[in-house]
């Protein structure tokens, strides 16, 4: 797993959705650069998902545009996305992750290598048998990570996956994140935990009612926020 050059930067250029008279994202203008993981942080409704969403290519923009490395409309097959609640299909942890490796067009006798790979990266091999929906909200978000790696991406975008884990689980994700980020694929993660943020972001995204607020390396967003909602965000105070 490796990010080709030829994918990133990924660029948002005057990025707008509008659903109705409601404005999601306004003209968001940003790079996602090859690097350590950026974090996406912000209040419910910033935007955060559906900033995710129209990168992977789920949601059409209504303004604006999106390049992968410097190209207009470029072909998905290297993103993955995992979600907040992933869905399970009605079968076995590995089966599962063969069925996606089965997606991503790998030879029928390379899968069921590959998928035992896959589940012990993700600490599931002892569970592979294991129909997917018997598993915890933990392992079943691990499943998810394996199931979208099967996809080779350079690019993974994960829509707070330790939302509603427990420290054990949300540790066992992080950890996750640092290995597949450290093999070169880019990581773009979504999470309201600033501690979380503070582990993991080599830069941080800010959304705040669908603008970008800050867009900094992680260390400088911490220290020295440039803006007031980032302040207040930080301190843990309310934004409205």
């Amino acid at each position: 797993m490796r990010a080709p050059a030829s994918d990133l930067p990924l660029v948002f250029s005057n990025a707008s959705v509008m659903r109705r008279d409601i404005t999601i994202l306004d003209s968001i203008t940003l790079t996602i650069a090859p690097g350590p993981p950026t974090i996406l942080i912000g209040p419910n409704g910033s935007g955060k998902t559906t900033l995710l969403r129209v990168a992977m290519g789920l949601i059409p923009l209504s303004g604006g545009s999106i390049s992968w490395g410097g190209r207009e409309n470029a072909s998905p097959e290297r993103r993955a996305i995992t979600f907040q609640r992933p869905a399970m299909l009605r079968r076995s942890a590995c089966a599962n992750v063969r069925y996606a490796l089965g997606a991503a067009a790998v030879p029928r006798v390379q899968r069921h290598k590959r998928a035992a790979e896959l589940l012990t990266m993700v600490g599931l091999d002892a569970l592979a048998s294991r129909p997917a929906r018997r598993l915890s909200g933990g392992e079943q978000q691990r499943l998810a990570l394996a199931r979208a790696l099967a996809r080779d991406p350079a690019v993974l975008f994960l829509d707070e996956p330790t939302a509603s884990l427990d420290p054990y689980a949300t540790k066992a994700i992080e950890d996750i994140v640092q290995v597949v980020g450290a093999r070169g694929v880019k990581i773009v993660m979504s999470t309201h935990d600033l501690g979380q943020a503070r582990r993991l972001a080599g830069d941080v995204v800010m959304l705040h009612r669908g603008r970008l607020v800050e867009n900094t390396p992680a260390p400088e967003f911490f220290l020295t926020p440039l803006t007031e909602e980032a302040r207040k965000f930080i301190a843990g105070e309310l934004l409205v």
